[in-house]
């Protein structure tokens, strides 16, 4: 049952963060990254999920959700903002200018 656990949530991630490159390439960093992180966040929302659940329970749409979304956090801390977001460049607060 845990090889099941690995391989579909590790198969779950990769397919989230696929998506995730072919929507969102221009926001992401370079697709190798955006695979591996994916995948590597479902393994660790998987395991964390079975951890929490405990010994005994065989819960496999629980650990695959937990997994998912563990991923999904993850490929969220990789986003850019959008290019024309109406940003205007400006210094960062607290900093001072610089004489040079």
């Amino acid at each position: 049952m845990l090889l099941i656990e690995v391989l579909g949530s590790a198969l779950l991630g990769l397919a989230l963060s696929a998506a995730a490159v072919r929507l969102l390439a221009t926001r992401l960093p370079a697709p190798g990254i955006v695979l591996v992180s994916g995948m590597l966040g479902a393994l660790f929302g998987a395991y964390l999920t079975h951890t929490a659940l405990g010994p005994g329970h065989n819960n496999l749409p629980a650990v695959f959700g937990g997994g998912v979304l563990v991923s999904a956090v993850v490929l969220s801390l990789l986003l850019r903002p959008a290019a024309g977001a109406g940003r205007s460049p400006q210094r960062a607060p607290f900093s001072l200018p610089s004489r040079g």
